[in-house]
């Protein structure tokens, strides 16, 4: 009897052991899967992350059985679960957390974190104390913007001298400056046919009757430890309001809509602000992104829309909602910063 009690202590222990050792290897994992962004890496720290958990609900279910072993986990899941209610009361919004699935905000967040998100309340109050540029907007004049909001997506590419049609965002040192409509670049891209973007090549008239212009600069990207010339939106004008982007603006969710080419929760900094009678909507950009969110395609965010902003995050802790949503395939992104 006595040995057949030391024979499962040592199991235990060894079990133990090989528990501590799996966790070791998951966190090393999810390190590794952060630099390099390998989808074999992700799949390896999902199939650990559930070998794990059936190793510890085996341990729990040996030594509890079965009954506590459902009330524990109950018990944990309700402390979870109590603890985002209070963490959406304190901090007034309903999703109080979320996590950065792109490089889009490089280097301020990094994909993988976790961030805390503040409700905003009074959006007037909330863009006069972070100083945001507010533009104010006649009814006529954002009902007109709305309804020929595909005008305005526009973007500055560099193009081949004599061939409109050989694009690309990279600026070559004789290489002209050219405005192109972002939905018909898209529409060609969907078909395959890249020869034909030369057809959304805009002059730049095509802004004069558009709320929102754009100004552009050449800037610096760093290439996997290599710099390239980039042709990037450097200020907006609208209503005669020339408006610079400014990394001290706060950092916002925002809920997209059926409408827009990029969907879901996107966490980006706010650009300026169109009040059109009390009706208040933003203008958001990704720090490392070329253009403003309006020239990828996605429809302004009305404060409705608006989620919270950006209080702080946690590195690293978001890998696991992206590994168990499916978004653990490499983004070309996140080797790509722009400086600024």
């Amino acid at each position: 009897m006595a040995r057949m009690k030391e024979r499962g202590a040592q199991k235990r222990k060894a079990s133990d052991k090989l528990v501590w050792l799996l966790y070791a290897a998951l966190l090393l994992l999810i390190v590794v899967y952060a630099l390099h962004n390998s989808i074999i890496i992700g799949i390896a720290v999902f199939a650990l992350i559930v070998i794990i958990l059936a190793i510890e609900l085996k341990h729990s279910i040996s030594k509890e059985g079965i009954r506590k072993s459902v009330i524990d986990i109950a018990i944990a899941l309700g402390a979870v679960a109590a603890f985002y209610v209070a963490a959406a009361i304190i901090l007034q919004t309903p999703s109080p957390i979320d996590v950065v699935s792109s490089c889009s905000m490089l280097p301020v967040l990094q994909r993988g974190d976790m961030v805390l998100i503040h409700g905003i309340g009074n959006m007037s109050s909330f863009l006069a104390s972070h100083k945001v540029p507010v533009v104010n907007v006649s009814s006529a004049a954002f009902n007109s913007f709305i309804g020929n909001i595909s005008s305005e997506f526009l973007a500055f590419y560099s193009y081949v001298p004599g061939d409109r049609s050989m694009i690309s965002q990279f600026a070559g040192s004789n290489s002209p400056i050219g405005l192109y409509n972002m939905e018909c670049l898209s529409r060609y891209s969907e078909l395959g046919q890249p020869g034909n973007y030369y057809r959304c090549y805009a002059s730049g008239a095509a802004q004069r009757g558009n709320l929102i212009r754009y100004n552009y600069s050449i800037g610096n990207m760093s290439i996997n430890n290599t710099v390239r010339e980039i042709v990037y939106t450097s200020s907006i004008t609208i209503a005669n309001t020339v408006i610079s982007e400014n990394y001290s603006n706060p950092i916002v969710v925002y809920r997209t809509n059926g409408s827009d080419v990029f969907t879901g929760d996107i966490i980006h900094r706010v650009y300026a602000a169109i009040d059109s009678g009390g009706r208040y909507f933003l203008l958001t950009k990704g720090d490392n992104n070329p253009v403003l969110d309006i020239q990828d395609e996605n429809y302004p965010p009305s404060a409705n829309g608006i989620v919270g902003y950006y209080m702080g995050g946690i590195p690293y802790v978001g890998y696991l909602k992206l590994i168990i949503s499916g978004q653990i395939a490499p983004i070309p992104q996140c080797g790509q910063v722009i400086q600024h």
